[in-house]
């Protein structure tokens, strides 16, 4: 299994998963640059992604949809503030509504994607960072360490 670690600081309002690959780092770069490479993992299995929009730029945005077991969708969309391909991606994470419009539902969190040679490999560090510490109890009830550790786990399938 890919992810190493998955670790909640209450103090600095993070939550950072690792995971190594045996994979170049354009290899893992190219599952965050090519939406239909990411939609195959983005998501937990149980949720799978559809990427509507992908602008991998700075200024760009993604806009995505996972469908629940029931069919449901719940909708989210990318901001990106820094891209430097094929080492580091940063951008806000929103709930959205159907229509892309992002919904204040339930807060935003600031997403720091590193990718770095590994061991032959490439680490990718993933830092999830919040404003505060309501905003970060609120996501992480919903799941998201969880979620976020089975998506990255399907990445492995992917780089073999």
């Amino acid at each position: 299994m890919s992810v190493t670690s998955v670790d909640k600081d209450f103090d600095a309002l993070t939550l950072t998963l690792v995971a190594d690959f045996e994979a170049s780092t354009e290899q893992v770069w190219d599952l965050w640059a090519d939406p239909r490479k990411l939609e195959k993992w983005w998501g937990p299995p149980t949720h799978p992604a559809t990427m509507i929009d992908h602008d991998l730029t700075p200024g760009g945005r993604v806009f995505y949809y996972m469908t629940g077991p029931e069919g449901e969708r719940f909708h989210g969309t990318w901001r990106f503030t820094a891209v430097d391909a094929p080492k580091s991606l940063e951008f806000v994470d929103y709930f959205a509504d159907a229509e892309g419009r992002i919904d204040d539902a339930l807060p935003p969190n600031t997403v720091h994607v590193e990718l770095s040679p590994y061991a032959g490999g490439t680490r990718m560090e993933l830092r999830a960072a919040f404003d505060n510490r309501e905003q970060m109890d609120q996501l992480l009830a919903t799941g998201m360490a969880e979620g976020l550790q089975q998506a990255v786990t399907q990445m492995d399938a992917l780089v073999a």
